[in-house]
């Protein structure tokens, strides 16, 4: 997936040193101030302009608009059971969970909308989320 770099050029060698940190629970690793993030990627990432970048996967097929979002390889293959269904749907720039708090979430809270994206997709889900989505930006609640 395509995005912009909102941190240093060395971060997944330091992201072993920060696993202590993670404030996240299940297999996704996530710290509020991440010392990796550069003072340019904390604006590009509060601001969600990071993702930009991404509507050329979606325009490449590779992604839709509306999806679980794709978390990195190494978390992915860490995914297990049930919650590896989130995978059986092509991942997007917004989802339910990113509406509903996204970082303020737990994995399982997170997981748990995944899957019901994925058991109740509609067209109307769809646009009801992409309706949703900019006010959630605009937000930036629990953006990080």
């Amino acid at each position: 997936m395509l995005s912009f770099r909102t941190m240093s050029e060395h971060a997944e060698v330091q992201r072993e040193a920060l696993l202590a940190a993670n404030e996240m629970d299940g297999p996704v690793f996530k710290i509020r101030e991440d010392p990796r993030v550069t003072p340019f990627g904390r604006f590009l990432r509060r601001t969600s302009l990071d993702e930009l970048p991404q509507l050329v996967n979606v325009l490449c097929g590779h992604m839709s608009l509306v999806g679980p979002r794709p978390l990195p390889v190494v978390e992915t293959t860490r995914i297990a059971g049930p919650h590896r269904r989130r995978l059986s749907v092509r991942p997007g720039l917004t989802c339910l969970w990113q509406i509903s708090g996204r970082n303020e979430l737990g994995f399982r809270q997170w997981m748990d909308l995944d899957l019901q994206y994925v058991d109740n997709w509609s067209l109307g889900l769809d646009l009801a989320i992409l309706l949703r989505t900019l006010p959630a930006l605009l937000s930036g609640r629990g953006a990080r």
